[in-house]
Protein backbone atom coordinates (compact mmCIF):
# COMPACT_ATOMS: atom_id res chain seq x y z
CA UNK A 1 0.00 0.00 0.00
CA UNK A 2 1.34 3.34 -0.62
CA UNK A 3 1.90 5.87 2.33
CA UNK A 4 -0.94 8.40 0.37
CA UNK A 5 -3.24 5.63 0.06
CA UNK A 6 -2.19 4.83 4.25
CA UNK A 7 -2.91 8.41 4.98
CA UNK A 8 -6.27 8.14 3.18
CA UNK A 9 -7.46 5.07 5.10
CA UNK A 10 -6.11 6.49 8.35
CA UNK A 11 -7.34 9.64 8.27
CA UNK A 12 -11.00 8.51 7.08
CA UNK A 13 -11.17 6.20 10.21
CA UNK A 14 -10.01 8.80 12.64
CA UNK A 15 -12.95 11.42 11.27
CA UNK A 16 -15.80 8.42 10.67
CA UNK A 17 -15.53 7.69 14.65
CA UNK A 18 -14.30 11.44 15.84
CA UNK A 19 -17.59 13.18 13.51
CA UNK A 20 -20.14 10.24 14.56
CA UNK A 21 -19.32 10.63 17.73
CA UNK A 22 -20.24 14.54 17.77
CA UNK A 23 -23.04 13.25 16.17
CA UNK A 24 -24.36 10.73 18.55
CA UNK A 25 -23.34 13.23 21.66
CA UNK A 26 -25.92 16.42 19.95
CA UNK A 27 -27.99 15.56 17.13
CA UNK A 28 -31.82 14.82 18.33
CA UNK A 29 -32.94 11.49 19.01
CA UNK A 30 -29.63 9.86 19.35
CA UNK A 31 -29.26 7.32 22.56
CA UNK A 32 -26.21 8.97 23.27
CA UNK A 33 -27.48 12.58 23.17
CA UNK A 34 -26.02 15.13 26.18
CA UNK A 35 -23.13 12.41 27.20
CA UNK A 36 -20.25 14.99 27.74
CA UNK A 37 -17.12 16.33 26.86
CA UNK A 38 -15.58 13.42 28.71
CA UNK A 39 -17.32 11.30 25.94
CA UNK A 40 -16.18 12.95 23.14
CA UNK A 41 -12.66 13.64 24.65
CA UNK A 42 -11.87 10.08 24.94
CA UNK A 43 -14.00 8.77 21.78
CA UNK A 44 -11.52 11.28 19.74
CA UNK A 45 -8.61 9.72 21.90
CA UNK A 46 -9.44 6.37 20.29
CA UNK A 47 -10.05 6.92 17.43
CA UNK A 48 -6.86 8.76 16.79
CA UNK A 49 -5.73 5.13 18.26
CA UNK A 50 -7.21 2.83 15.65
CA UNK A 51 -6.29 4.92 12.92
CA UNK A 52 -2.42 4.85 14.03
CA UNK A 53 -3.06 1.02 14.35
CA UNK A 54 -4.74 0.62 10.90
CA UNK A 55 -1.84 2.22 9.16
CA UNK A 56 1.26 3.34 11.32
CA UNK A 57 3.40 0.41 10.18
CA UNK A 58 3.05 1.76 6.22
CA UNK A 59 2.71 5.86 6.61
CA UNK A 60 3.56 6.31 10.11
CA UNK A 61 -0.10 7.72 11.02
CA UNK A 62 0.43 11.48 10.46
CA UNK A 63 -3.14 11.80 9.56
CA UNK A 64 -2.84 15.51 9.97
CA UNK A 65 -1.35 18.05 7.90
CA UNK A 66 0.15 19.74 11.34
CA UNK A 67 1.98 16.81 12.36
CA UNK A 68 2.89 15.71 8.62
CA UNK A 69 4.31 19.50 8.52
CA UNK A 70 5.78 19.46 11.75
CA UNK A 71 7.90 16.77 10.71
CA UNK A 72 9.33 18.32 7.89
CA UNK A 73 10.07 21.00 9.90
CA UNK A 74 12.15 19.37 12.15
CA UNK A 75 13.84 17.78 9.23
CA UNK A 76 12.12 13.73 10.30
CA UNK A 77 10.24 13.86 6.96
CA UNK A 78 11.35 14.78 3.07
CA UNK A 79 9.15 17.72 1.96
CA UNK A 80 8.37 16.40 -1.43
CA UNK A 81 6.42 13.88 0.49
CA UNK A 82 4.35 16.61 1.73
CA UNK A 83 1.73 17.80 -0.47
CA UNK A 84 1.02 13.80 -0.86
CA UNK A 85 0.19 13.14 2.64
CA UNK A 86 -2.02 16.59 3.13
CA UNK A 87 -3.86 15.86 -0.36
CA UNK A 88 -4.42 12.48 1.34
CA UNK A 89 -5.32 13.63 4.75
CA UNK A 90 -8.25 16.02 3.55
CA UNK A 91 -9.79 13.24 1.00
CA UNK A 92 -9.59 10.92 4.20
CA UNK A 93 -11.68 13.71 6.12
CA UNK A 94 -14.03 14.03 3.67
CA UNK A 95 -14.52 10.59 3.09
CA UNK A 96 -14.68 10.11 6.89
CA UNK A 97 -17.49 12.68 7.33
CA UNK A 98 -19.25 11.58 4.58
CA UNK A 99 -19.74 8.28 6.49
CA UNK A 100 -20.97 10.17 9.12
CA UNK A 101 -23.73 12.08 7.10
CA UNK A 102 -24.92 8.69 6.27
CA UNK A 103 -24.97 6.83 9.73
CA UNK A 104 -26.85 9.70 11.24
CA UNK A 105 -28.98 10.27 7.85
CA UNK A 106 -32.68 10.21 9.48
CA UNK A 107 -30.99 12.76 12.64
CA UNK A 108 -30.47 15.72 10.36
CA UNK A 109 -33.75 16.59 9.55
CA UNK A 110 -34.78 15.80 13.13
CA UNK A 111 -32.21 18.60 14.58
CA UNK A 112 -33.37 22.33 14.17
CA UNK A 113 -29.97 24.22 15.89
CA UNK A 114 -28.04 25.03 12.71
CA UNK A 115 -24.83 25.33 15.14
CA UNK A 116 -25.79 21.87 16.23
CA UNK A 117 -25.05 20.29 12.90
CA UNK A 118 -22.51 22.34 11.52
CA UNK A 119 -20.41 21.18 15.37
CA UNK A 120 -20.68 17.69 14.11
CA UNK A 121 -18.68 18.25 11.33
CA UNK A 122 -15.98 21.03 12.06
CA UNK A 123 -15.09 23.73 15.00
CA UNK A 124 -15.77 26.78 16.22
CA UNK A 125 -14.55 29.40 19.05
CA UNK A 126 -17.31 28.94 21.98
CA UNK A 127 -16.33 32.64 22.74
CA UNK A 128 -15.64 34.59 19.39
CA UNK A 129 -12.79 36.71 19.42
CA UNK A 130 -10.52 35.16 16.73
CA UNK A 131 -7.00 36.35 18.06
CA UNK A 132 -7.60 34.21 21.22
CA UNK A 133 -9.56 31.39 19.08
CA UNK A 134 -5.90 31.25 16.91
CA UNK A 135 -3.62 30.97 20.16
CA UNK A 136 -5.56 27.91 21.42
CA UNK A 137 -5.35 26.27 18.68
CA UNK A 138 -1.75 27.14 18.38
CA UNK A 139 -0.64 26.11 21.92
CA UNK A 140 -3.16 22.92 21.73
CA UNK A 141 -1.16 21.69 18.65
CA UNK A 142 1.79 22.76 19.73
CA UNK A 143 1.67 20.51 23.12
CA UNK A 144 0.21 17.68 21.04
CA UNK A 145 3.63 18.12 18.42
CA UNK A 146 6.18 18.32 21.40
CA UNK A 147 3.69 15.52 23.52
CA UNK A 148 4.45 13.23 20.00
CA UNK A 149 8.39 13.71 20.01
CA UNK A 150 8.79 12.73 23.74
CA UNK A 151 6.76 9.69 22.99
CA UNK A 152 8.58 8.79 20.29
CA UNK A 153 11.65 9.47 22.01
CA UNK A 154 10.86 6.55 24.50
CA UNK A 155 10.33 2.69 24.48
CA UNK A 156 7.17 1.23 24.87
CA UNK A 157 5.77 -2.74 24.86
CA UNK A 158 5.61 -3.24 20.79
CA UNK A 159 1.93 -2.06 20.08
CA UNK A 160 1.33 0.45 22.68
CA UNK A 161 2.09 3.18 21.44
CA UNK A 162 -1.01 3.88 19.38
CA UNK A 163 -3.03 3.82 22.65
CA UNK A 164 -0.52 6.46 24.40
CA UNK A 165 -0.98 8.87 21.42
CA UNK A 166 -4.79 8.42 22.14
CA UNK A 167 -4.47 8.93 25.48
CA UNK A 168 -2.39 12.48 24.84
CA UNK A 169 -5.52 13.49 22.35
CA UNK A 170 -8.14 12.97 25.08
CA UNK A 171 -5.92 14.88 27.65
CA UNK A 172 -5.42 17.35 25.35
CA UNK A 173 -9.15 17.72 24.32
CA UNK A 174 -10.10 18.06 28.34
CA UNK A 175 -7.92 20.54 29.01
CA UNK A 176 -7.32 22.71 26.05
CA UNK A 177 -10.48 21.47 24.15
CA UNK A 178 -12.88 23.60 25.65
CA UNK A 179 -12.47 27.06 23.80
CA UNK A 180 -12.13 26.41 20.28
CA UNK A 181 -13.35 22.27 20.34
CA UNK A 182 -9.70 21.44 19.74
CA UNK A 183 -9.75 20.68 15.86
CA UNK A 184 -5.62 20.77 16.63
CA UNK A 185 -5.78 19.38 12.66
CA UNK A 186 -6.67 21.07 9.74
CA UNK A 187 -7.49 18.05 7.65
CA UNK A 188 -9.83 17.09 10.66
CA UNK A 189 -11.85 20.37 10.18
CA UNK A 190 -11.30 21.77 6.69
CA UNK A 191 -12.05 18.33 5.19
CA UNK A 192 -15.56 17.48 7.47
CA UNK A 193 -16.52 21.85 6.61
CA UNK A 194 -16.40 21.18 2.69
CA UNK A 195 -18.65 18.51 2.93
CA UNK A 196 -21.01 20.23 5.64
CA UNK A 197 -20.93 22.63 3.01
CA UNK A 198 -21.41 20.26 -0.28
CA UNK A 199 -23.50 17.80 1.11
CA UNK A 200 -27.83 18.02 1.02
CA UNK A 201 -27.76 17.90 5.04
CA UNK A 202 -31.73 19.51 5.81
CA UNK A 203 -31.99 22.75 7.72
CA UNK A 204 -27.90 23.31 7.88
CA UNK A 205 -27.51 26.71 7.12
CA UNK A 206 -23.76 28.14 6.21
CA UNK A 207 -20.64 26.48 6.89
CA UNK A 208 -18.78 29.66 9.06
CA UNK A 209 -16.15 29.80 6.28
CA UNK A 210 -15.26 33.22 7.88
CA UNK A 211 -13.70 30.70 10.61
CA UNK A 212 -12.12 28.29 8.70
CA UNK A 213 -8.54 29.72 8.57
CA UNK A 214 -7.99 29.00 11.68
CA UNK A 215 -7.92 25.72 12.82
CA UNK A 216 -5.49 25.61 9.29
CA UNK A 217 -3.15 28.39 10.25
CA UNK A 218 -3.55 27.82 14.35
CA UNK A 219 -2.41 24.20 14.06
CA UNK A 220 0.57 24.35 11.39
CA UNK A 221 2.43 27.20 13.12
CA UNK A 222 1.39 25.89 16.63
CA UNK A 223 3.32 22.22 15.26
CA UNK A 224 6.08 24.12 13.93
CA UNK A 225 6.27 25.47 17.66
CA UNK A 226 6.57 22.39 19.56
CA UNK A 227 8.97 20.78 17.13
CA UNK A 228 11.32 23.24 17.03
CA UNK A 229 10.79 24.19 21.43
CA UNK A 230 11.12 20.45 21.55
CA UNK A 231 14.63 20.55 19.27
CA UNK A 232 16.05 23.11 21.14
CA UNK A 233 15.08 21.46 24.50
CA UNK A 234 16.06 18.24 23.83
CA UNK A 235 18.35 18.56 20.72
CA UNK A 236 20.63 20.64 19.05
CA UNK A 237 18.69 23.62 17.91
CA UNK A 238 16.24 24.26 15.26
CA UNK A 239 15.48 25.22 11.70
CA UNK A 240 14.82 28.34 10.52
CA UNK A 241 11.35 27.79 9.81
CA UNK A 242 10.85 26.20 13.91
CA UNK A 243 12.04 30.05 14.52
CA UNK A 244 10.03 31.31 12.56
CA UNK A 245 6.77 29.09 13.83
CA UNK A 246 7.97 30.20 17.10
CA UNK A 247 8.15 34.02 16.46
CA UNK A 248 4.66 33.92 14.64
CA UNK A 249 3.03 32.12 17.93
CA UNK A 250 4.78 34.69 20.06
CA UNK A 251 3.09 37.28 17.75
CA UNK A 252 -0.42 35.81 18.23
CA UNK A 253 -0.28 35.55 21.98
CA UNK A 254 0.50 39.33 21.88
CA UNK A 255 -2.39 40.31 19.46
CA UNK A 256 -4.59 38.02 21.45
CA UNK A 257 -3.88 40.33 24.56
CA UNK A 258 -3.95 43.34 23.11
CA UNK A 259 -7.48 42.21 21.96
CA UNK A 260 -8.78 40.82 25.10
CA UNK A 261 -7.49 44.26 26.90
CA UNK A 262 -9.17 46.26 24.45
CA UNK A 263 -12.07 44.66 25.28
Amino acid sequence: MSVYLAEFIGTAILLYFGNSINAATSLKFSYAKDSGWIITTIGWGLAVTFGIYAVGEISGAHLNPAVTASLAIAGELEWNLVPGYIIAQVFGAMFGAFLTWIQYLPHWGKTEDQATKLGVFCTSGAIDQKGSNLVSEMLGTMVLIFGLLMIGANEFTEGLNPLVVGGLIAIIGMAQGGSTGYAINPARDFGPRLMHFLLPIKGKGDSNWSYSWIPIAGPIIGGGTGAGLYYLAFKDGTHLLGWISIFLCAAAIVYALIEEYKK
